[in-house]
């Protein structure tokens, strides 16, 4: 308490001002997850497409998905540990503007036809990924523990803004490349570019004052007044720290992202076999995206009102489904594909606000940034797996194998729950 600023302990000391900086936070946090939706578009449509047509072969069209989620694995841990050390404005923010950057090098590389460019501008575009999903946090700092689900809904449901919007531009985007000499399919990674900028920018100049700083601040102030004041910041919060909590919400998000990554990055090949056209492919996997986001306002009074473990079963059935009806959908039944990429989407929503919810219940401020994006780390290290083991599967086998084989290991997430509760029995 007595090394903090002035405004810092107005803030601490008033909630009236913590109310309105949270109705602020959110306001800026939904800004930025539309742009952002718009930037991570990109990559889910085309990146498999261009990558194919770049390396002549559907065998390696998975490596785009799992360059730029190795990306945001690497991305996931710095900003989670640069909002650690600054807060959520320059984490977030500098996150956004590097996935810009990466954005531009892979339309450089597009146009000059540079396979190493083409590599490493989309391990940097990962980072606005990584980004996109860990601003999601950042509504939680200075939510009340039975908000925390729906503040996280909040940010992530304007996330379909953007996201929905970037595959439907498929063909306008290409149309402006191909106007400015550069191959149709990196159009969409203009749009990302231009994107992830305008996150960054609204992250930057308006997250003032920073949620975090103030969320930690207001448990230093807790902390002296019932006199638990003994060790540092970072001593403190690991004795408060609940790993069963961590583990479990961990765990959800790992297999969530596996399954979704896998079945969605061959999709538009799989399609494309068919006979489906670019227009076709952004309809399914807008229609995937929208699932992914759209639903989150319900999902998120469905996790605080049932409970988390209720929510992850919930999301293994979902997914479930997802792989039985995508594996014994015909390939030309554009109703069945939508059907099954909605499922995929809507399972790993219930997944994604059930884990973030029990990641941020079991982390107290002072390490909740670094926790966060430790656990983001393995996210998207899990999805870097499932998107590059995706192209293989369905090169040696076929893209139904790939979706039944996703569906089952979903099924897992079933005895984590369960372990969970023992947990808390105990």
């Amino acid at each position: 308490m007595k090394g903090l600023p002035e405004w810092l302990k107005e803030y601490a000391a008033s909630p009236e001002k913590q109310r309105k900086l949270y109705n602020k936070t959110m306001r800026i946090v939904i800004v930025s997850q539309i742009f952002g939706g718009a930037g991570l578009a990109a990559g889910i449509t085309v990146g498999a497409l261009l990558a194919q047509n770049m390396l002549g072969t559907a065998g390696y069209a998975g490596v785009p998905a799992a360059l730029f989620t190795l990306g945001s694995a690497a991305a996931a841990f710095l900003v989670g540990r640069l909002s650690q050390r600054l807060g959520r404005r320059i984490g977030l923010a500098a996150g956004f503007l590097a996935g810009g950057i990466g954005a531009l090098g892979v339309v450089s590389a597009a146009i000059l036809n540079s396979l190493p460019l083409f590599f490493i501008s989309l391990f940097i575009y990962g980072a606005g990924t990584a980004t996109n999903l860990q601003a999601r946090y950042a509504g939680t700092d200075l939510a009340l523990p039975t908000q925390r689900a729906k503040a996280i809904s909040a940010a992530l449901v304007f996330t379909t803004f953007g996201a929905v919007v970037g595959p439907n531009l498929v063909n306008i985007t290409g149309r402006v490349a191909t106007s400015m000499g550069a191959p149709a399919l990196s159009g969409p990674f203009m749009l990302a570019a231009v994107a992830y900028i305008l996150a960054g920018l609204a992250l930057l100049l308006f997250l003032r004052p920073d949620p975090l700083l103030v969320a930690r601040a207001i448990a230093d102030v807790g902390r002296s007044r019932e006199g638990q004041s003994t060790g540092t910041d970072t001593e403190v919060a690991e004795l408060r720290i609940h790993k069963p909590g961590i583990i479990v919400g961990a765990t959800v998000m790992v297999f969530i992202q596996i399954v979704m990554i896998a079945i969605m990055t061959m999709t538009p090949v799989h399609m494309k076999h068919y006979g489906h056209g670019l227009g076709e492919v952004g309809i399914v996997i807008g229609i995937h995206i929208a699932a992914m986001y759209l639903p989150s306002p319900v999902t998120g009074f469905l996790v605080d009102k049932f409970g988390r473990t209720v929510m992850s079963s919930a999301s293994g059935v979902t997914l479930l489904l997802a792989g039985f009806v995508a594996a014994f959908a015909p390939g030309k039944s554009m109703v069945l594909l939508i059907l099954a990429l909605a499922l995929l989407g809507l399972g790993w929503n219930f997944g994604l606000i059930s884990g973030t919810a029990a990641i941020v219940d079991a982390t107290p401020p002072q390490i909740r940034a670094k926790t966060q994006g430790t656990v983001d780390v393995l996210i998207a290290l899990a999805g870097a797996s499932g998107g590059a083991l995706s192209g293989m599967v369905v090169a040696q086998s076929s893209y139904s194998t790939l979706s039944l084989a996703g569906g089952f290991l979903s099924l897992l997430l079933i005895p984590v729950v369960v372990w969970s509760r023992s947990q808390k029995k105990g």
